[in-house]
């Protein structure tokens, strides 16, 4: 009933706004034909009912672990999380949501083409124009990545029993939600990057609020007597929530509106303005969850939470309806000359020739990298001030470290680099060295991991792990002990080098707006693994032995290696993008590209002798603690009068054997 009544509302306001906003209009133009009422009104429908469904699915894998109770049980291998008859139930009901959801991604197909094609919905149903559509266009791929991920979960989830495979699940679901954002009005705005950016995050925070509150009140009848703590725990991740979807709504809607006034003297303006407002009315529900219902279930009295749950959830899913209303609502324009092929592509306009200046004042903000920096760094400081209030001590220097290498990754992604990036190969290797080599080398400094374990208390409740326990899980799991292998590290490192580059990676990364942020992403987790293996403090890993440190240490100079290759090539790499961009000043594109193979050859050297430093450093540091170690065994042992055995045992050891007495 909660997820119907959802959509029904989610129905509702999407009809309005795009009846307001002119989205269904069924009156063809001279000389043209219209796809007809089904299509007009089918579309924004099939629609609302892809997001609904994506986001009750999303949620209701996210009570599952978080708000559901989970119990451990013992294997030959170890400890394992076993889901509970709550979390169990959640599963089993995001298994027929996620079916509906590939229902209602299959009618948006169809529908989708209908109206590209202005032919009635039951011709195309008779051709092959969808399979087409799916396979050949981006909007299409876009629907097909959101099917998939709804085939997985919808099958996936009927056999799950262990939290291992519901994690995953849930971030399955997250990318299947997120993919149309690629393939809609914000991929073709002005500035995609910014209005992409900005909608995955709007639209991820909006599901998650939505879906999780849909999944309260859809297992509440299962789990009554755990209803309060679920709640409080929910609280907490709708907090989370809240200023992405207030920030990342905002950010959305100025990348879209060229002046202000258009807010108000737009159709498209006013539409926001409503949805705004619809905002309002949620976050005020959710003050008075705070205030009054939560203080309610703790007394036993679940009415109010329901009654108030479900007055949020319906308003909710309007915003969700006035979000499709917009989608079929035609942005307001700006007036000014005709878009170049440079502008279409990279969704700004040329920059002018790249200077110092330039580069530290026209930014290109990344609203993903900015929010999860700006995430990293206050949870970081919120764990130091945790341990400083009760007395404990955290190095200050590990913390600057952590904000530095935060700050150089905004500066990396959001300054003037990353505005030359696409322009420039040049750029985009000076961006890929700091994202791979300077920024990984301070993040592994600041110990991270370290911190969260002294800064995290355990969890009160076993059936209820916090995130302690999550992260020491996390830790323990074959994931993580795989790719922790120095081995392994170094792999991805290199192959990640290489494999960018010298295949079609490359440019693919320049012209999707989604590979590019795998890229950034890749090149710091992996630049992170590579870095933590050789000077790396955090618990979770075997510590490799110091020479074998050096050795991977020494593979390093595959960097130079692959700068004097690119540096003496011939042959320009992502030659159609640079071709079609055509940048009227600066280097020529194959000049730059050497250019850009000479920033890879040298600039290891800086990031090569911080490395070095702290690694002889802790080896140091380590030989001496073994050395104390040592020393304090022998002491022992002479003051118990085990003189023979010490002796050989220091001999074992290499050192001198203490003389008796």
């Amino acid at each position: 009933m909660v997820a119907a009544a959802t959509a029904v509302t989610a129905v509702a306001a999407a009809a309005g706004a795009v009846y307001v906003g002119g989205g269904a209009s069924t009156t063809a133009l001279p000389g043209l034909t219209v796809a007809g009422p089904v299509t007009a009104w089918g579309l924004p429908t099939a629609r609302v009912l892809v997001d609904v469904s994506a986001a009750v699915t999303l949620g209701l894998l996210v009570g599952a672990v978080c708000f559901a109770s989970v119990e451990r049980e013992r294997t030959a291998r170890g400890r394992r999380m076993a889901l509970s008859a709550v979390g169990f139930y959640a599963v089993r009901l995001a298994s027929v949501a996620a079916a509906g959801w590939l229902i209602a991604v299959a009618a948006l197909a169809v529908f989708t083409v209908s109206d590209l094609l202005a032919t009635p919905a039951a011709e195309i149903l008779r051709g092959r124009a969808t399979v087409s559509f799916l396979l050949d266009l981006l909007q299409g791929r876009a629907l097909l990545v959101s099917a998939v991920a709804a085939l997985v979960i919808a099958v996936v989830a009927r056999f799950a029993l262990q939290v291992s495979t519901v994690v995953p699940l849930g971030a399955v679901a997250a990318a299947g939600l997120a993919a149309p954002a690629f393939a809609g009005h914000a991929a073709s705005s002005g500035n995609h990057q910014l209005a992409v950016s900005s909608l995955v995050l709007h639209s991820v925070a909006a599901a998650v609020w939505l879906g999780g509150l849909a999944a309260l009140l859809l297992v509440r009848r299962r789990g009554d007597a755990d209803l309060h703590r679920a709640v409080r725990r929910f609280s907490t991740v709708a907090a989370w929530c809240l200023p992405l979807v207030v920030a990342a709504g905002s950010v959305n809607a100025v990348a879209r509106l060229q002046e202000p006034s258009q807010l108000w003297t737009s159709t498209y303006g006013r539409l926001i303005m409503v949805k705004i407002a619809a905002v309002l009315v949620v976050v005020a529900l959710a003050a008075w969850h705070r205030r009054v219902s939560i203080p309610a279930l703790a007394g036993g009295r679940t009415g109010m939470f329901r009654r108030i749950a479900a007055v949020e959830v319906a308003v909710l899913g309007a915003t969700f309806g006035l979000a499709v209303g917009l989608s079929r609502t035609p942005p307001p324009t700006a007036d000014g000359g005709e878009e170049t092929v440079a502008q279409s592509l990279l969704g700004f306009p040329m920059p002018d020739p790249v200077s110092v200046g330039r580069l530290l004042t026209q930014w290109l903000v990344e609203p993903l990298s900015l929010t999860v920096a700006l995430v990293a760094v206050g949870t970081y400081v919120a764990g130091w001030w945790r341990l400083r209030r009760r007395g404990d001590t955290w190095p200050v220097h590990r913390l600057a470290m952590w904000t530095a290498g935060w700050t150089v990754v905004v500066l990396a992604t959001s300054s003037g680099l990353g505005r030359y990036a696409p322009v420039l190969f040049s750029a985009h290797v000076a961006v890929h060295m700091v994202l791979s080599m300077l920024a990984p080398i301070l993040l592994v400094l600041g110990a991270p991991v370290t911190l969260a374990l002294r800064a995290l208390r355990p969890s009160g409740d076993a059936g209820w792990p916090g995130p302690r326990e999550w992260l020491t899980a996390a830790l323990h799991s074959r994931p993580a002990t795989v790719l922790a292998n120095p081995l392994a590290a170094l792999a991805v490192y290199v192959s990640s080098l290489y494999g960018l580059y010298f295949t079609g990676l490359f440019d693919l990364a320049l012209r999707s707006h989604v590979a590019h942020l795998a890229m950034q992403a890749h090149f710091l987790l992996a630049g992170y693994l590579f870095f933590s293996s050789l000077i790396g403090v955090d618990p979770g890993r075997r510590p490799a032995p110091y020479p074998m440190r050096l050795l991977l240490f020494a593979a390093m100079a595959l960097h130079a290696i692959f700068g004097l290759a690119v540096q003496q090539s011939t042959t320009l790499l992502a030659a159609d993008w640079y071709t079609a961009v055509a940048r009227p000043w600066g280097l020529s594109p194959i000049d730059d590209q050497r250019l850009g193979g000479g920033i890879a050859w040298s600039f290891g050297e800086l990031p090569t002798a911080v490395v070095a430093i702290v690694l002889l450093a802790q080896w140091w540091r380590a030989d001496q603690r073994e050395a104390e170690r040592i020393d304090r065994v022998i002491d022992r042992a002479e003051a118990d009068g085990e003189d023979h055995a010490l002796a050989a045992w220091a001999r074992a050891e290499g050192r001198t054997p203490p003389r008796p007495g």
